[in-house]
């Protein structure tokens, strides 16, 4: 695809951007010159099969990877050309990233694991801030537990409220709700839709028809290449 039609009001911009890994059996090209842009307060979803390259297009926007080549623009920050400590910083000021398997610290509790996003866990604002997406998020009577004690659609929601507690301009969201019943997805995707139309950017990564049907556009990764339905 060619370069995508710069907006003044993008917040996420990517150019031919590919990501090859090297194995013992040669390259695997994950993304293959991907290009997009995504409006600021927009709603986007990403579909595709296993294998697609959904993630790691995620895990590029979100600094946790670098593209092999082309360029990743997140916000102000051109996150392909910049230190691991500047993409932490776009994180951290930015960014809420979501992930399937949670990725939550099992020897802390409900409370201790939203503030690990916080700069400093001990600020009273932020642990304020903590608290109350930890009771909007029903999980109040389950602040002192830790993961183990929890339902898979427990920990997600304290993912999802780690991932608000820095209040993000845009959310990343990988296959959130994969993993849960439907009453937990609801309140998931729910949450998700509070948090853009406060005017968020959301880009949710899915195959679930519920989940994309929430999103303002769809697009489809299929062996590396991005395609708009």
């Amino acid at each position: 695809m060619g370069r995508p039609a710069m907006s003044s009001d993008s917040i996420i911009e990517l150019h031919n951007v590919s990501k090859v890994y090297r194995t013992r059996r040669g390259e695997v090209r994950a993304l293959d010159a991907v290009s997009a842009v995504v409006a600021a307060g927009e709603y986007l979803a990403l579909r595709g099969p296993s294998g697609s390259g959904k993630s790691t297009l995620l895990a590029l926007i979100g600094g946790l990877a670098l593209p092999t080549t082309g360029r990743v623009r997140v916000a102000d920050t051109v996150m392909s050309e910049v230190t691991a400590a500047e993409r932490a910083a776009v994180r951290a000021h930015h960014l809420g990233y979501v992930f399937q398997m949670f990725h939550l610290l099992p020897f802390l509790n409900v409370l201790q694991n939203v503030l690990v996003a916080a700069p400093q866990a001990s600020d009273p604002a932020a642990r304020e801030y903590a608290a109350a997406l930890v009771e909007q998020l029903g999980l109040g009577a389950r602040r002192h537990h830790r993961p183990g004690q929890l339902s898979i659609g427990e920990r997600q929601r304290v993912a999802l409220a780690r991932a608000l507690l820095n209040r993000p301009e845009i959310l990343l969201a990988d296959e959130p709700t994969g993993n849960l019943d439907t009453v937990n997805a609801a309140i998931v995707l729910d949450h998700i839709d509070q948090f853009h139309q406060a005017g968020g950017t959301v880009l949710l990564v899915s195959h679930e028809e519920h989940a994309l049907g929430r999103a303002q556009r769809v697009m489809t990764l299929d062996r590396g290449r991005l395609n708009s339905n």
